[in-house]
C-alpha cells in the first residue's frame, strides 16, 4: 500500500518507534526493502536521492517503487531524499512521490525558512508530505557534501521557529551523525535531541545512521527519533555479496544469478534495522 510519509511517521511518533528510510536506485534494492517489510509486517519508507533520481531516471524509479508498493500488504512511502533543486522536487511530486525532502540547510536561516515554506505550500496542496533539515550533517552522500568545519548542530530555539513558520511534517536534525562511513566513533548529543523532541513533539529524522551502534540507535529512538535513514550499510552489503559471488563463480555472467545473493544480503541488513528500530509488526497500527 502506497501512503503519504506522514501517515507512517505520525503513528511512529505517537507509539514511540522509528521507521527505516532505505535508499534505492534499482529494482533489486527496492525488492529487498519491500520483501523485508512484508516478511516482518513493517511499514517502510523507500527513498531516492537526487543522484539516484538522475541515475535511474526519476520517472523510472518512481514507477518501480510505486508499482511494488501498491501491491504490497504493508504501508510504503516513496520519498525524495535531500532534494535541493526545485525542478527535481517538482518532478518528484509529478511522478507520484508521496514524500519529499527539501534540503535548504546550505542557506542562511531566514532563506531556508522562506524556501522551505514555498515547497510545503506546493506539496501540501497535492497531499505530499515534506521533510526539511536544520543544521548541517557532516559527510558525503551522493551529491551532498559537508566538511567538519561547516557542520553545525541544530539549535532548539531555531527548530521551534522553523517548524512554526514552514509547517513541515518532519524535521531532520544534526546531533553528531555523519553521512557515509564514519571516521572514528561518533558521539551523539542526546541532550540536544531530547530538548528538540520535547519542544516540537513531531516526527524527528536521523540522517547518517549507517554505522551507528545499536545502543545509540535504540537510545535515539527512545528519545523521539521516528525516521532513520539507511544507505551506506545497504550499499556495502550489496558490493560485498557481488564480489564474493564473482570470486567464487568466475565464469558466471547471468545478472540474475549474480544479483540474487546481493539481494539476500541487503534483506539481511534491512530486516536487522527494522527490528532494531522497533517497526516490525507495526504495519497494522499505521493502517488503523
Amino acid at each position: 500500500m502506497l501512503v503519504p510519509g506522514i501517515d507512517i511517521l505520525a503513528r511512529a511518533n505517537i507509539d514511540g518507534f522509528a521507521v527505516g528510510a532505505f535508499n534505492t536506485s534499482n529494482l533489486e534494492i527496492t525488492q529487498a526493502i519491500i520483501e523485508s517489510a512484508e516478511e516482518l509486517n513493517s511499514p517502510a519508507i523507500i527513498q531516492v536521492s537526487e543522484g539516484a533520481f538522475n541515475y535511474a531516471g526519476g520517472k523510472n524509479i518512481a514507477a518501480i517503487v510505486r508499482t511494488m508498493a501498491m501491491d504490497a500488504s504493508v504501508p510504503i512511502a516513496l520519498h525524495l531524499d535531500h532534494g535541493k533543486e526545485f525542478a527535481i522536487l517538482m518532478k518528484a511530486v509529478r511522478y507520484g512521490f508521496t514524500s519529499i525532502m527539501f534540503d535548504g540547510s546550505k542557506y542562511p536561516f531566514e532563506e531556508n525558512i522562506e524556501r522551505t515554506r514555498r515547497i510545503v505550500d506546493i506539496a501540501r496542496s497535492v497531499g505530499v508530505s515534506v521533510e526539511a533539515e536544520l543544521g548541517k550533517i557532516v559527510g558525503t552522500e551522493d551529491n551532498v557534501s559537508v566538511n567538519e568545519q561547516d557542520a553545525m548542530y541544530t539549535d532548539p530555539d531555531e527548530a521551534v521557529r522553523f517548524v512554526k513558520e514552514t509547517g513541515v511534517d518532519y524535521l531532520a536534525v544534526a546531533i553528531g551523525t555523519a553521512h557515509g562511513m564514519y571516521q572514528g566513533t561518533p558521539h551523539l548529543d542526546f541532550e540536544r535531541l531530547k530538548e528538540i523532541k520535547s519542544r516540537l513533539g513531531m516526527p524527528i529524522v536521523l540522517h547518517g545512521a549507517s554505522g551507528l551502534s545499536e545502543e545509540d540507535i535504540k537510545k535515539a529512538v527512545k528519545l523521539g527519533v521516528n525516521k532513520i535513514n539507511i544507505d551506506t550499510d545497504i550499499r556495502q552489503a550489496f558490493a560485498a555479496a557481488v564480489r564474493q559471488f564473482l570470486d567464487e563463480n568466475t565464469e558466471e555472467y547471468d545478472p540474475r544469478k549474480i544479483l540474487g545473493p546481493a539481494k539476500k544480503a541487503m534483506k539481511d541488513v534491512v530486516k536487522k534495522k527494522m527490528i532494531m528500530f522497533g517497526s516490525d509488526n507495526r504495519a497494522k497500527e499505521v493502517l488503523s
